[in-house]
């Protein structure tokens, strides 16, 4: 096991990743910008180092100084959380030359499954059912008319280094498809440096399903079920079940060991997730994320079982702690992201928290990094924590939400709390009859 880890990142993951290792007995060192100097993970870690200016380039993305802190502390490992450097293979590489282990997958499975073109590849190889489209980049007009002829309309075209939304346009027929062609390159290499985009079918009413899934690099792999992260609003998830409400039993067995089996055949090493969208009773790969998600809890939630802890065991060559047959999924949770955001118009909310009062009870979490008095800086993503529900069912979680939901108190600021408060009693939601596309339509309503 690792003597000493360091946490390359911030806020409440970074703070979520110290409370592992320090149940492990495991010594911590965080990184930290000038604006996070009174950061609870700073002031909780046995070690702390100032490594920048606020910008995050300057900062948390900043692989030497890093590295450098590394060297200063003695840490034999770094956790790089999610965002930031957590899907950077040069970095997993440059740890790895310094002889620090980096806490997740090699950078050659960082690169596949970091490249969207060849993500799609890699998973059709592995047995992984992917979306009708393209088999690369798309070269010029002529080619994509003729792949979205195959393929039938509407179609999509995705940014193959993209993420976020960015680089993705939706063309319905063939007199929409330059326009999108042309657009969507322009965004790629505006937004990435590299405006490749391939072309997709595009589903109408699709849910976003994605599998937990874990390697041990030697050839064995486990899933922990699915979520459900269809409430999306630009392409940004807001909120997550596990079990997802659309699918049964089989359906996650069957889907869950395809993942399984295409981890451990790949070799993977640590956490991944491989999303899919869904619709009709059929699963189409889209990514992998090769890293902790945010929406990790929920899955921890209905196995029992630390998703950190498991990262950290198999980076130090322990191997998985279970076997498929130990995971066994109980009862239903959800997670509702709590942003600093303006909760219609979504613009940022950076300031001070006059007053921050978390639920409890009963199946109630709640991961953040704030605290009262605490000043939000403008730097950052806007996720100021997570509040997690778990009930024996749906129905019994829904109920918990709403109560939790009532009783979290954050002044000072404006966070999306009303929205949740708003859905929780929606009827959609509470039947869990919704798709990718149904918050966008929920929004622009203005209910």
């Amino acid at each position: 096991m690792f003597q000493k880890i360091l946490i390359a990142n911030r806020g409440e993951i970074a703070l979520r990743v110290l409370r592992a290792c320090k149940e492990l007995g495991i010594q911590t060192v965080v990184v930290h910008s000038t604006a996070d100097s009174d950061a609870m993970h700073v002031r909780l870690a046995d070690e702390s180092v100032c490594i920048g200016p606020p910008p995050s380039r300057e900062s948390y993305l900043n692989i030497h100084q890093i590295v450098a802190a590394c060297e200063i502390t003695g840490a034999d490992a770094v956790h790089p959380g999610y965002g930031f450097l957590s899907e950077n293979a040069k970095f997993a590489d440059i740890l790895a030359a310094h002889n620090i282990t980096f806490i997740g997958p090699s950078g050659d499975h960082i690169r596949i499954m970091g490249d969207k073109i060849e993500a799609k590849r890699t998973a059709k190889r592995l047995g992984i059912p992917v979306v009708p489209g393209s088999d690369g980049a798309i070269s010029d007009d002529k080619e994509a008319k003729r792949v979205a002829a195959e393929i039938g309309y509407p179609v999509i075209i995705k940014a193959s280094a993209g993420g976020g939304g960015r680089g993705m346009k939706v063309a319905h027929t063939e007199a929409d498809l330059e326009v999108a062609l042309q657009t969507a390159k322009s965004e790629a290499g505006a937004a990435f440096g590299d405006d490749a985009v391939y072309i997709e079918k595009y589903l109408e009413k699709p849910r976003h399903i994605e599998v937990q899934v874990f390697g041990d690099g030697a050839g064995r792999g486990v899933h922990f079920g699915e979520r459900d992260c269809s409430l999306q609003r630009r392409h940004q998830k807001v909120w997550e079940e596990a079990n997802s409400p659309a699918l049964n039993a089989e359906e996650r067995s069957r889907i869950g060991d395809i993942c399984a089996k295409a981890i451990a055949d790949l070799g993977y090493s640590g956490a991944g997730t491989i999303e899919f969208l869904y619709e009709n009773g059929e699963f189409y790969f889209i990514e992998m994320n090769t890293r902790l998600q945010v929406e990790h809890p929920v899955t921890e939630a209905i196995t029992g079982i630390d998703l950190v802890h498991e990262q950290i065991r198999v980076a130090s060559g322990g191997g998985l702690s279970v076997r498929q047959e130990d995971i066994k999924f109980n009862g239903h949770a959800i997670e509702c992201r709590i942003n600093a955001e303006d909760p219609r118009t979504f613009a940022p909310s950076p300031g001070t928290i006059t007053h921050f009062h978390t639920p409890g009870g009963l199946g109630i979490r709640v991961d953040s990094g704030v605290y009262s008095g605490y000043k939000i800086p403008p730097y950052y993503d806007s996720l100021i924590g997570k509040l997690i529900v778990h009930g024996r069912n749906r129905v019994e979680c829904m109920m918990r939400l709403r109560r939790a939901l009532d009783e979290f108190v954050v002044d000072g600021i404006k966070t999306t709390l009303p929205l949740f408060r708003d859905l929780v009693g929606n009827p959609d939601i509470a039947n869990g009859d919704y798709d990718i596309h149904w918050l966008e339509k929920y929004l622009a309503k203005g209910e």
